[in-house]
This record gives structure tokens, sequence and C-alpha cells, in this order.
């Protein structure tokens, strides 16, 4: 990691974070035409929103990292990291500081979900110690 990765800052998601964080998860592909960013954000602000956290270098957001805990399984959403500064441990950071935060609610395993076209990333949560769980992810969309 180069000297000034050393010095990224993890903090909680500020409202004022709302335009620099969409434009981030932009430029990273995350943002579909079935999700509003802005309406997801929303939403998690409403429930644990010390588990929305921002990666910042020089107090510009590089990072971001959404989790939740429902008591039961913690998840892990809106992984991202500015593609000028990946390969740099710094999602590897990321996720470490959101499951420390998932550890102190008790929180004893975390699920998260990646498109299975997404090699790279499935590679990388792989070398952090996640697995592919033999279970199908369903969903319906409610609104």
């Amino acid at each position: 990691m180069s000297r000034r990765t050393d010095r990224l800052q993890t903090r909680a998601f500020r409202l004022e974070d709302q335009q620099a964080v969409i434009r981030l998860w932009e430029k990273c592909g995350l943002v579909v035409p079935q999700n509003d960013p802005a309406a997801d954000i929303a939403c998690k602000l409403q429930v644990q929103p010390e588990l929305f956290q921002v990666g910042l270098l020089d107090d510009v957001i590089i990072a971001t990292v959404m989790a939740g805990y429902e008591g039961h399984r913690g998840w892990i959403n809106y992984l991202a990291v500015d593609p000028r500064f990946r390969r740099r441990g710094i999602g590897r950071r990321m996720v470490e500081a959101v499951e420390a935060k998932l550890r102190t609610f008790g929180c004893p395993k975390i699920n998260l979900q990646v498109r299975e076209s997404n090699d790279g990333v499935i590679a990388f949560y792989r070398r952090l110690g996640y697995s592919v769980d033999a279970v199908v992810s369903l969903g319906k969309r409610l609104q």
C-alpha cells in the first residue's frame, strides 16, 4: 500500500456526502435502473446508519461500504472503491472495518451477493475468507 493510501480514514456516512457517494457508485457501475441510490441511502439512514461507512483520502470520498444486521445474519452492500485507487488494499480495509462493526452487534455470519459473472469481485471476497454458500438467492420487489 502506498504511503498516501495509508492515510485512508473511515467514518460513518453524513448527509452532505450523498452526491459524492452517488458519483462514486456510478463510476464503479453500482447504479442500475432497478435501484435508486438516493432512495437506498435514505432507507439505510433509517436503520443502523453507523453501518454505512465512507473511506476518505485527503477529505475526498474514495470508498464506501454499507452493511446491515437483522439479528441473524449480517449483509454487505455497496462496497465501492474509486477505480483509480483499486488494488491498494482499500477494499479490504473497508470490509474489515464494517466486519468489526458487525461483530459489536454479535453478528455470527455475513452474507453478500455478487453477480455470478463478476469473477474479479468473487475472487476479491474469496481472498478475504468468504466462500460460496450452497444456496439459491431469491428476491421479490415490494416497491
